[in-house]
């Protein structure tokens, strides 16, 4: 019971990773809010929970919406230690190709949101002694990949941001850590999306291509990014702030 009694917010819950890590928290104790856009995802998800999940419906991209759910999880569970800012988007588009509209809707989803959410925990942990914050990246925002110029912009942001984040924190001595995790290829329904926005041609070019450059041979699995996210929400983690969480199947260590 890695995180027992501890009480996690997981934005974008309701399906692929984010799924898988509202599970893994809640089998190692968590108390767990599942958040999504997607109020028929969140409740499926928070279902096969049981008793210690909450299905709440959350567009991210809004700062009201991040100021009333905070307030329902403080007067329901009185805390939050743990808040995983995992909802994402992806659209293709090079940096020839992709429309501002694509490239501001991906900043809002990615990495306005990621801000939103941080800002508002810090709110409510400074006050109940501390938590985790851990803002899913992508290895995307590590290395570049031509076909989503909008994501690696905005997955870099997260990176980066994280660090401001866990410095400000750790120099107000809020015990309160910030760490990104950092996805190669995961088999979710994201990932599907891409693909299926590719002609077939380029589609199954684009799949061998990354099979081929993963040095384990296959895609990772959602619980593969839930139990490095499991890790850092859980006080094994206690010296790791600022810090880049790789699970990639070895994509970038070439």
């Amino acid at each position: 019971m890695r995180v027992n009694e501890k009480v996690a917010l997981v934005t974008g819950g309701g399906s692929g990773i984010g799924e898988a890590i509202c599970i893994r928290l809640a089998e190692e104790g968590a108390t767990v809010i599942v958040s999504d856009i997607n109020e028929d995802n969140a409740a499926r998800v928070a279902t096969v929970i049981g008793g210690n999940a909450v299905a709440m419906q959350q567009d991210v991209t809004s700062e009201q919406r991040w100021n009333q759910i905070m307030t329902e999880i403080v007067d329901r569970h009185g805390q939050l230690d743990i808040l995983v800012n995992n909802a994402g988007i992806a659209i293709l588009g090079t940096a020839e190709d992709a429309s501002l509209k694509d490239w501001r809707a991906t900043q809002s989803v990615n990495l306005d949101a990621v801000f939103l959410g941080t800002r508002e925990a810090i709110k409510v942990m400074k006050k109940s002694g501390g938590g985790s914050i851990i803002n899913i990246s992508s290895i995307e925002g590590i290395i570049g990949e031509p076909e989503v110029a909008a994501y690696n912009a905005s997955k870099g942001g997260v990176r980066i941001f994280t660090k401001s984040a866990a410095l400000h924190c750790a120099a107000q001595e809020y015990a309160i850590r910030v760490n990104s995790v950092h996805p190669g290829f995961i088999a979710t329904p994201m990932v599907g999306e891409v693909v299926g926005g590719m002609s077939e041609a380029d589609g199954t070019a684009f799949e061998s291509r990354i099979l081929a450059s993963i040095p384990v041979g296959h895609m990772g699995d959602p619980r593969d990014i839930a139990h490095g996210v499991l890790f850092l929400a859980s006080d094994e983690s206690s010296y790791m702030t600022g810090s880049e969480l790789v699970i990639d199947g070895g994509y970038t260590a070439r």
